[in-house]
């Protein structure tokens, strides 16, 4: 290879490295959006000109102002002649808001790199085609895999029609989730809770079942300083909507949100009690007493949900196993038994429905204090 050659390999490495760092700045600071931006996905967005960083966004809580425009901002000027790094296909249709792509042509920005394109049929690679119509560069594809993941709620509810969907488990390490007669105990040590409560942060809403919230009056709010307006909305399957009005979850129904989900033959009267309480009371199908989760997830991507923690007890975590609605699951185990008296994990299943699905991979492990995380992801 000539000397020119290899400079100009040395050269086109060092530029990937650098439009890979951007990029993954750019997925960082999407990733602080997550559990605030729904309906919308979590962008990340970053300007560069001549190596130096000179705007950054992500999209605000509520799904706007958008990644693009909070970077373009934040640049003024100076986004003039530079590239923008965005974790998804700049928007190209008028919403709530002007097209992203718009401001970028006008911000006269030279180049875009992203990272994956939008599924959004109001988009779908409209954007990329308005960028290069104005002579804009555009080159796709970095990141994609991290991407991916970031928005994978986003895609889902566009493609699906539901949220995506991540089950939460804790069990003791012969595959318990609690003592005889459904008393609750504790699991897993206190390094696994503070994960348990990040995980909230990055979700739009949690689910349970009015079994764990009778047996443990949960709160289901994030609780980590300073990250209670983390807290994503409360969830709960109630078919009888029997759930007391003594619970932590009514009494804190006006800070967060609370929605329940009753059957169509539950009582008009309690909710009605509900809904004066500051609970949302939605209502589905029911088979034998249980909720179709179907029409659940449905009605909450209805209500712009993307990503659904599920975090309810072994009987709605065995539902949503066997309805093929968990695209994510979160595995702690503890160290320590309960015994033969303890109730398991997944009602009627073995822990191995999860483990040995052939709809899952288990993709990452790891030890969170004394206690073991195993992750998940559809196959």
């Amino acid at each position: 290879m000539s000397s020119a050659a290899d400079t100009a390999a040395v050269a086109a490495r060092a530029a990937s490295e650098h439009d890979w760092r951007f990029m993954q700045l750019a997925l960082a600071l999407g990733r602080r959006g997550l559990g605030r931006t729904w309906p919308n996905p979590a962008v990340g967005a970053v300007l560069v000109k001549d190596g130096v960083i000179i705007g950054r966004g992500w999209t605000q809580p509520g799904g706007r102002p958008h990644a693009e425009t909070e970077a373009l901002k934040r640049a003024g000027k100076e986004a003039k002649g530079a590239t923008l790094y965005v974790t998804l296909e700049p928007c190209s249709h008028h919403g709530k808001t002007p097209p992203c792509a718009d401001a970028i042509i006008r911000a006269g920005v030279v180049r875009v790199v992203s990272a994956l394109e939008d599924v959004n049929p109001d988009v779908a690679g409209q954007g990329y085609a308005k960028l290069r119509e104005r002579g804009i560069v555009v080159e796709t594809g970095l990141g994609a895999d991290e991407a991916t993941r970031a928005h994978a709620g986003h895609s889902r509810r566009m493609r699906e029609g539901r949220p995506q969907v991540l089950l939460k488990l804790a069990a003791s390490s012969d595959g318990k989730a609690g003592l005889s007669g459904r008393k609750p105990v504790a699991i897993t040590g206190e390094a696994s809770r503070l994960r348990v409560h990040q995980m909230r942060a990055e979700a739009d809403a949690i689910l349970a079942g009015i079994g764990t919230v009778l047996s443990d009056d949960p709160h289901l709010t994030c609780r980590l300083p300073g990250m209670f307006d983390r807290s994503p909305v409360r969830v709960i399957l109630d078919a009888k909507l029997r759930i007391p009005l003594s619970t932590a979850l009514v009494g804190t129904a006006r800070e967060v949100p609370v929605w329940v989900f009753g059957a169509q033959g539950a009582s008009p009267m309690a909710e009605d009690i509900l809904k004066a309480k500051g609970v949302e009371v939605f209502r589905v199908e029911a088979k034998d007493g249980r909720l179709d989760l179907q029409q659940v997830v449905k009605a909450l991507a209805e209500r712009g949900i993307t990503r659904l923690m599920v975090e309810g007890g072994p009987t709605v975590a065995a539902a949503f196993l066997a309805a093929d609605l968990v695209d994510d699951a979160a595995l702690f185990r503890s160290p320590n038994e309960i015994g033969m008296t303890g109730i398991s994990v997944l009602e009627g299943l073995p822990l191995s429905a999860l483990t040995q699905s052939p709809k899952l991979t288990r993709v990452a492990s790891e030890m969170v204090g004394d206690d073991s995380l195993s992750v998940y992801e559809r196959a």
